[in-house]
């Protein structure tokens, strides 16, 4: 019985078609797991781009942040009604979790949801909080003190920007109300899309800036 020798030039040939298509299926498979990694979320109404979010906080007005004289949470009525059953809260928790199904109340009763501040998956919806981006101390030490009543509920449940947001209720206590100056998400590749978004609320409310969150503010976006 003879073998059949195969060239030299044939066999580099075939090695490189090995690793050809071994280099492909590779590729395939990151591919897949970027399909089935932190999924795409009806997360808040996409913010404006970072270079408009510059353009944005260079026209916001600069000033020391205002006295908590007077302030409490009620003077921000939130978790109003939407309609269907559904206040804000539970129209938040519809919007930005996966597979979520409702009861009659509009209470949901199973779904999960991807927290981008700390990416964190959750299954209970009792472990959700809904963030204020900009939070209601925050506004109201940047000029909703003076606002009616009526425009505080409105802010408080702000659906039409990026104000409202569902995440892990770890990470909204660890933020409290706190300015970008002194807490950030601690997923750091959040961090732009945190800059865009607090800046989109408080150009849309006209809300003020105190030196220290401009600057916060400034050098995330410039890195963007």
């Amino acid at each position: 019985m003879t073998s059949t020798r195969i060239p030299p030039a044939r066999r580099a040939f075939n090695a490189r078609r090995h690793l050809a298509t071994l280099a492909a299926f590779v590729g395939l498979l990151s591919f897949a797991n970027l399909l089935v990694g932190p999924p795409a979320h009806a997360y808040p109404p996409a913010p404006p781009s970072a270079a408009t979010a510059r353009s944005y906080l260079a026209g916001l007005t600069e000033s020391g942040e205002g006295s908590m004289s007077g302030y409490d949470r009620d003077k921000f009525p939130h978790w109003s009604s939407q309609g269907n059953s559904c206040d804000t809260r539970e129209t938040v928790l519809k919007r930005d979790g996966e597979g979520v199904s409702t009861g009659s109340d509009c209470y949901p009763t199973s779904g999960r949801w991807y927290s981008v501040y700390d990416s964190v998956w959750s299954e209970a919806p009792s472990d959700v909080d809904i963030d204020h981006m900009v939070p209601l101390a925050e506004a109201w030490r940047s000029g909703a003190s003076g606002w009616s009543t009526a425009s505080r509920e409105s802010f408080a449940n702000d659906l039409s920007t990026s104000q409202l947001i569902a995440v892990t209720d770890n990470s909204n206590q660890s933020k409290s109300d706190r300015d970008p100056s002194e807490w950030l998400p601690p997923s750091t590749g959040y961090h732009c899309m945190y800059a865009r978004m607090w800046v989109w609320v408080k150009h849309e409310w006209n809300l003020t800036v105190d030196s220290a969150e401009k600057s916060a503010l400034s050098g995330i976006l410039n890195g963007c």
